[in-house]
């Protein structure tokens, strides 16, 4: 796709619904049960938390997702927390937001993917032994299709999310008729009591307190992803503020309807979810190796009528696909985010350009490859992994609160207009209790669960930002030494150009070179050569005076048969004696059409090349030769004007120069 295409990978809400938001939909399907895995520590005795945690991780849904619509309108430019905090706290504090955001867009793959293989294992139990390949198989194939760009994956990605939308609202309905009805279902799992691990379920006091927090961390994984749109408001048609807060609500409120139903279900129909199967009173089977059924799996088999019926498997199918599909927020997010730092010279200028399909392809390819090696890693184990997760998010949505706080401030100690200011202090009344309510959730992740795997997410982080602020260093150190302060002085032309063609025989490819450096025009043109082998060094000076070569040739002794050193101890030792002079080297290679024959050409060139490039005021310059095998090698024209023949004008203007002379069949 041209440059100038990039307004129709423009996306419309119905599109960008699926594209940014399937993480925080998605979510849902997981976060119920992240509470009960918590919960379930004291056997059933603490379940009686769970609609106040699923309440509060509500409220939390609501409040983020106002305060981020804020955001958008606020910074339509895209960027989201990291532009918000570094406009309004300093760069610092963007990097911190910016690392964490990084590491959770990670874990936002890592988590999602391995959910979604878990719901296919539960519909399949057969194939729990390919349970690492398949992850890694779908993150590849889920960069592969982003790879064809924004708005392609937000067309293969739609269905499958609304799909999703349908069979749990579909779900959720069936079973609250059927309990109007009087026909309550009941999970398969209700008939196992649980063994408590906390001393008979006697927990009290603070240890309570820590358990229904702790619960409550976990189930703030529903948030994840919500801040995917803040950064991605430049991807959304005209007016695009306008869309971007207008698909966040749609998010939010049907997120939250979905995660409500889906809690309310458990406790009715009496899921029970452990985090040892072993935990399970009369499971049957040997449960050090069985894998429970998702929580989603068990209330669509006790709803539709068993794990057989089609509904069932549509359940399994499209939570599994949308869970594998979630992972495309941050396909999108992730590369984004990296396109931002790139620009302002935080990670590699790579991440800034576009690919054939305008999508950031490096970012989406770094991404796929670190994914994969975690889940290799991790086994695709959610239990492990979802220790690492939310934690950069909420550091991203604390700080980022807090900036807007001071947008607003900044905006009332500016604005005259009493519309103005009335919204003003509107919106930083929403952001200030975002920020509070934010950041008490970071304290209780951290609490929660910085011993158990957290920490690692820290300190990812933390090398995540100590990276990107020596990126900085490097690219404002190369910027400032290449700064011109006065063209005049700067642009010192050297007093004389000394050419050196260096020569191992006496060669098509030699004569090239010799062609091309006569071509330039040095004040001095010579050949050298190392003497490895005294019969090779032989053998060239009798084909050299066989064909009347003018140039003079120099040949450097070599006593422990190495090429490198003696060329360029020599090429240095020119310098010295000439500091003002330039000094061309031209070196001739051959190019070559298959890779194993890189491994049998040109590695003398290579390691002179490395080691000349260092060398002040040395250029180092490659004649090709390109051989048969070499890509459209157009043999007859492969000659060009290095191949000089006797009485040939090499000089490139017109006069006639011998000072190269060759036999007529060369």
């Amino acid at each position: 796709m041209r440059s100038e295409e990039l307004g129709e990978t423009l996306l419309p809400k119905r599109l960008a619904l699926p594209i940014f938001a399937s993480d925080p939909l998605s979510s849902v399907a997981y976060a119920t049960e992240e509470i009960l895995l918590v919960l379930t520590v004291g056997g059933t005795a603490f379940l009686y938390l769970t609609p106040w945690i699923a309440a509060a991780v509500v409220v939390l849904m609501a409040v983020v997702v106002l305060s981020y619509r804020q955001v958008v309108h606020a910074y339509p430019g895209g960027g989201g927390s990291y532009e918000v905090v570094t406009q309004n706290l300093g760069d610092r504090a963007g990097l911190v937001v910016a690392a964490s955001l990084m590491v959770d867009y990670v874990m936002t793959v890592a988590v999602s993917v391995a959910s979604g293989v878990d719901n296919i294992i539960s519909a399949f139990p057969g194939i729990g032994g390919f349970r690492v390949p398949m992850a890694c198989i779908f993150v590849a194939l889920l960069a592969a299709v982003n790879l064809r760009g924004v708005r392609e994956s937000g067309k293969a990605f739609a269905a499958p999310t609304y799909l999703f939308i349908f069979g749990i609202m579909l779900m959720v309905i069936t079973g609250f008729i059927k309990m109007a009805f009087g026909h309550t279902p009941v999970a398969s799992s209700a008939q196992y009591a649980i063994t408590p691990t906390d001393h008979n379920g006697t927990l009290t006091g603070i240890a309570l307190v820590f358990l229904g927090l702790k619960a409550f961390a976990s189930g703030c994984t529903a948030l994840t992803g919500v801040e995917a749109i803040s950064n991605g408001v430049p991807a959304f048609r005209k007016p695009k503020s306008k869309n971007a807060a207008t698909t966040l609500a749609v998010m939010g409120s049907t997120a939250v309807v979905m995660f409500v139903g889906i809690t309310a279900l458990a406790l009715v129909t009496k899921v029970h979810k452990t985090a040892d199967t072993c935990q399970l009173v009369g499971y049957p089977g040997d449960c050090h190796t069985a894998s429970q059924p998702t929580v989603i799996a068990q209330l669509a088999a006790s709803i539709f009528g068993g794990d057989h019926s089609f509904l069932f498997y549509f359940i399994q199918a499209v939570t599994a696909l949308v869970l594998i599909l979630a992972a495309n927020t941050a396909f999108n997010g992730f590369p984004l985010l990296a396109s931002i730092l790139a620009q302002h010279s935080y990670l590699p200028r790579q991440f800034h350009t576009r690919g054939d399909r305008l999508a950031f392809s490096n970012g989406i390819i770094a991404l796929a490859v670190v994914n994969i090696l975690l889940l290799w890693g991790y086994k695709a184990n959610v239990s492990n992994l979802i220790h690492l997760y939310i934690l950069g998010v909420f550091t991203s949505f604390t700080l980022s609160q807090i900036g807007m706080v001071r947008h607003w401030n900044e905006v009332l100690g500016s604005e005259s207009d009493p519309a103005v200011r009335a919204r003003a202090q509107r919106s930083r009344v929403i952001n200030a209790f975002g920020a509070c309510t934010t950041g008490l959730v970071f304290v209780i992740v951290m609490a929660t669960k910085f011993l158990e795997g957290a920490w690692l997410a820290v300190l990812a982080a933390i090398v995540l930002f100590t990276m990107m602020r020596g990126i900085r260093k490097h690219y404002d150190a190369v910027a400032a030494e290449l700064a011109v302060e006065d063209p005049h002085a700067e642009a010192v032309r050297p007093s004389k150009v000394r050419g050196i063609v260096l020569v191992s025989k006496v060669h098509k490819p030699t004569l090239r070179a010799l062609g091309y450096a006569e071509a330039f025009r040095p004040d001095s043109l010579e050949a050298v050569s190392v003497a490895v082998e005294k019969d090779d060094v032989e053998e060239l000076r009798r084909r050299w005076n066989e064909f009347d070569i003018r140039v003079p040739l120099k040949v450097l002794d070599s006593p422990y048969r190495e090429i490198t050193k003696p060329v360029v101890a020599y090429v240095r030792s020119v310098r010295r004696t000439s500091p003002r002079d330039a000094v061309a080297v031209f070196i001739p290679e051959y190019v070559v059409g298959h890779w194993w024959e890189h491994v049998l050409h040109n590695q003398s060139a290579l390691w002179l090349k490395s080691r000349l490039l260092f060398t002040p005021g040395v250029m180092v310059i490659s004649v090709p030769w390109q051989l048969s095998s070499a890509p459209r090698a157009d043999h007859p024209a492969r000659r060009g004007p290095g191949s000089v023949r006797r009485g040939e004008p090499s000089g490139g203007d017109g006069t006639k120069r011998e000072a190269i002379k060759a036999p007529e069949n060369v």
